[in-house]
């Protein structure tokens, strides 16, 4: 069974960075689009970004100049970075498989991870 897992969260202050990562069992990240959401309280899940293992990657306008998504194939891991954390960046943060950006844009994933929150204080 497909299983995503996120780590790497935690406590970090306004205009730190901080990097995440998140495992994959019982699938090969080549055959999906790789992505990361977040869910900040209260609101919906919101797309972060997505990309094949091609390198042809999305990101949302929000993010795009601070965060970087990259990946290790030979761990089967995915990573965010996360610089100049903002305290509107508190959030849960999800890894997420799917079988195009636009599915991963829309919400129709593959296979989700449980979760990492990330708090930034001011």
């Amino acid at each position: 069974q497909a299983r995503l897992e996120e780590a790497g969260g935690g406590l970090v202050q306004a205009g730190d960075s901080h990097r995440l990562s998140c495992t994959a069992d019982g699938f090969t990240f080549t055959h999906f689009v790789m992505g990361w959401l977040r869910q900040a309280p209260g609101n919906e899940r919101e797309f972060l970004v997505a990309g094949w293992d091609t390198g042809m990657t999305e990101y949302t306008d929000s993010i795009k100049d601070r965060f970087t998504m990259s990946r290790d194939a030979a761990k089967n891991t995915l990573y965010l970075q996360m610089n100049s954390l903002k305290p509107e960046d508190t959030a849960v943060y999800y890894c997420a498989a799917a079988r195009s950006i636009a599915a991963m844009r829309n919400g129709n994933l593959r296979s989700t991870g449980q979760g990492t929150q990330v708090t930034v204080t001011s």
